[in-house]
């Protein structure tokens, strides 16, 4: 018995008519006809009463269409199972990301493709305003934020980690010689920072911090990348910036020198945002690959 015969044999059972299941199946009558006859003679018994006004079931043909119909639902649910397997092993997580995540990113990816080994990751490098918009519309899964945001309607926002920011000053000033450096007395240098509309989690902070340590800072020139930022404190001009942890680690920037603010220094959240109504499949696993990112990155920093 074939998965086919139950099929023509369920439709001819349906349209009680021999023509209107062909046309229901895309084949021709005969074709039909055809397997119906054999399917009657490997059971041994006539499965409909035929005549030249009406087919009707017999006795043994409505005996076995609700059979039939559930083995064809059963084969159903075993391609629908299939085929969820084979979409879920070519899945691709779509996440937004910002330069700068440095051993933080490394270590969510690989503990992700440890806990997801079936799912790509798929990165996209655009601005913070973007990453959350299309998180919304569904372009992206997920997206990596830094500093408080605010919630649409359609994210919302999981913190992860809590991330240290590091002092930049000029190789060349005393300051640089300094193991860690308390915030107050950064108070007579310049600060230069991005424009605030380009950041406005990292600009408060860095205020603030200043603020709650006692001073106001200089406004320094305003440039448009953190390269060129660099380039102008590298230069010997006495003044002083912020970088997050992560990405001094991998910076290579002979001319200033990284220093880490001497503890309760300013530090700035990490969060994951995802669709309020439809996160995607893998959150869980994404979530529990960011603790241990935060695990990992806690146990290497005793600073905090």
């Amino acid at each position: 018995m074939e998965l086919r015969q139950l099929e023509y044999f369920t439709a001819v059972a349906e349209e009680m008519h021999f023509g209107r299941a062909a046309e229901r199946l895309h084949i021709g009558q005969p074709a039909v006809s055809q397997l119906i006859r054999r399917l009657e003679r490997e059971l041994g018994v006539e499965l409909f009463d035929r005549s030249p006004r009406h087919v009707r079931l017999t006795p043994a043909g409505a005996s076995l269409l609700p059979q039939a119909r559930a083995v064809l639902a059963a084969a159903d649910r075993a391609r629908a199972a299939v085929a969820e397997h084979l979409a879920e092993r070519a899945a691709t997580l779509r996440v937004g990301t910002s330069n700068g995540m440095g051993g933080h990113l490394d270590a969510v990816l690989d503990a992700f493709a440890a806990l997801a080994p079936d799912t790509a990751v798929e990165l996209a490098y655009v601005p913070t305003a973007e990453r959350l918009a299309q998180v919304a519309d569904g372009r992206l899964d997920a997206a990596f934020v830094r500093g408080e945001q605010e919630e649409s309607d359609g994210v919302r926002v999981v913190p992860v980690w809590q991330e240290p920011l590091v002092a930049v000053v000029p190789a060349s000033h005393p300051l640089a010689a300094r193991g860690e450096l308390p915030i107050a007395e950064l108070a007579p240098l310049p600060l230069r920072l991005t424009a605030r509309r380009n950041n406005p989690p990292l600009v408060d902070l860095v205020v603030a911090a200043c603020r709650d340590a006692g001073f106001e800072p200089i406004p320094g020139p305003s440039t448009a990348s953190l390269q060129d930022t660099l380039a102008a404190i590298g230069s010997g001009t006495a003044m002083w910036t912020v970088v997050y942890a992560a990405h001094a680690e991998r910076m290579v920037a002979p001319k200033v020198a990284f220093v880490p603010f001497a503890a309760p220094g300013p530090t700035i959240t990490t969060g994951l945002v995802l669709h309020r109504t439809r996160p995607p499949r893998r959150t869980r696993q994404l979530l529990e690959a960011c603790g241990r990112a935060r695990d990992e990155a806690g146990a290497g920093d005793h600073t905090r």
